[in-house]
């Protein structure tokens, strides 16, 4: 595939293809193949795969006890908006090369923020055109845009949850900028994190009125997107702590009930991260299971944590045990609602080859694969299904049915269990359930 910009930056490294299981090429697909069908779908479609501007090409390795490790080839212009096109440029090369269909991107990712918001505006309107330009010539498109309203810090205290209504018009404005830039950009979701939104100590927090305000803030979005012609879906995506000590979209459970309390349930689903799941002490498969029994399950960032560090790692998927479970959730709740799956993940502070971009991208790809693949297997090969219909058959007729259809009270409950007696006690048969799976992968 042609590179899309004058200069190469990833020299040497051609388009990666699936070469199957038996390929020992590391800049190859083994198991992710984009036009096989899986469940009705291709892969391709399933996961609409998307390159995170962030992590891929801003993120330098650099960490609390050290500067950054990555000599980017594309980051070698003083001049700000030179530097966002060579970036761009970059980014092009990358996502077509890798034969994915998206991006996504926080607003000063694009391009460094200025010293005023009028010229921040017109950095950032100025990059939206060289976008467009980019995603013509290349046939990518824009899984969903976002603002960065936490690293700046103006937003110590947070954006929308913050105790001065300054900070909170200005991070309204920069909202309706980043807003205006995904529309621009045909983006099919916009994504609301709160980094920020959140308290470190409950003594000096209003927590109602903050709460109250992140809901007022989210509908004057919601409003002014939907005036504008927006048909996409917003995304909440949940994280129990860090940077903050509590963040108000905790996990999915938490951020439903706020997405119901806020009247925002009609254009709000979830945007689940696998390590802030692990963050939550939950499992990817629970959030997942969560949102999707909400009705709520719209978009997926794909990464994985370490399981013995209680931070957010950002590692790139490996797990296809964790990715396989979660795929079953996927499968059987019908797949995403709007979203995709992007790539919110680093590679490591010593990975500095740019090759090694690539083959973290290419890992991660074929473990969602495999995980597609070996969950699709269990439903339609195994006991999977059978076994657990079974397992709640008791409420498919007699009083259980009429239990589950709401038709009885709870004298009817009395009366029933002192006629039936003692119950039968019957297995969960969790060891089976577990070797069913491990048998498909």
């Amino acid at each position: 595939m042609a590179t899309i910009g004058n200069t190469e930056y990833f020299k040497g490294i051609g388009e990666i293809t699936y070469e199957g299981k038996a390929s020992d090429n590391p800049l190859a697909y083994k198991f992710y193949n984009p036009e096989q069908i899986v469940a009705g779908k291709s892969m391709r479609e399933h996961f609409k795969f998307a390159m995170a501007y962030w992590h891929t090409l801003c993120g330098t390795g650099g960490d609390p006890f050290g500067p950054g490790t990555k000599n980017f080839p594309w980051a070698t212009k003083n001049d700000p908006i030179e530097a966002a096109r060579e970036k761009a440029d970059a980014a092009f090369e990358f996502i077509t090369k890798m034969g994915f269909d998206y991006y996504c991107f926080h607003d000063y990712d694009l391009v460094d923020e200025a010293d005023s918001l009028a010229e921040s505006e017109k950095r950032v309107l100025h990059m939206v055109d060289y976008l467009k330009e980019k995603m013509k010539a290349s046939g990518v498109k824009l899984l969903w845009g976002t603002a960065n309203l936490f690293s700046h810090p103006r937003y110590m205290n947070g954006a929308a949850s913050n105790p001065n209504f300054d900070v909170v018009a200005r991070a309204g404005a920069q909202l309706k900028i980043a807003l205006d830039a995904t529309m621009e950009l045909n983006g099919e979701n916009y994504v609301f994190w709160g980094g920020r939104e959140g308290y470190m100590s409950l003594l000096n927090t209003d927590m109602k009125l903050e709460q109250d305000n992140i809901g007022r803030f989210m509908r004057m979005a919601r409003d002014y997107a939907r005036s504008q012609g927006f048909t996409g879906t917003f995304f909440i995506e949940p994280k129990p702590m860090e940077p903050s000590k509590h963040q108000y979209d905790f996990d999915a459970a938490t951020s439903i009930n706020f997405i119901r309390e806020q009247g925002l349930e009609k254009d709000f689903k979830l945007n689940i991260e696998v390590n802030h799941a692990t963050l939550a002490q939950h499992t990817f498969q629970h959030e997942l299971q969560v949102a999707a029994n909400a009705g709520m399950l719209g978009s997926i960032d794909a990464n994985r944590g370490d399981y013995q560090n209680g931070w957010d790692t950002d590692q790139f998927p490996n797990n296809v045990l964790e990715t396989a479970e979660a795929m079953l959730v996927f499968l059987k709740s019908g797949g995403l609602q709007g979203g995709g799956i992007n790539f919110d993940a680093k590679t490591r502070r010593n990975s500095t080859d740019l090759e090694d971009i690539f083959i973290a991208h290419i890992g991660g790809a074929d473990t969602f694969a495999r995980g597609l693949l070996v969950a699709d297997a269990v439903i339609n090969n195994s006991s999977y299904e059978e076994l657990l219909d079974n397992r709640y058959a008791s409420f498919n007729s007699g009083k259980g049915l009429d239990f589950v259809r709401g038709s009885l009270s709870l004298t009817d409950l009395h009366d029933y269990a002192k006629l039936a007696g003692e119950p039968e006690q019957r297995s969960g048969k969790q060891e089976l359930f577990e070797n069913i799976l491990n048998q498909y992968l």
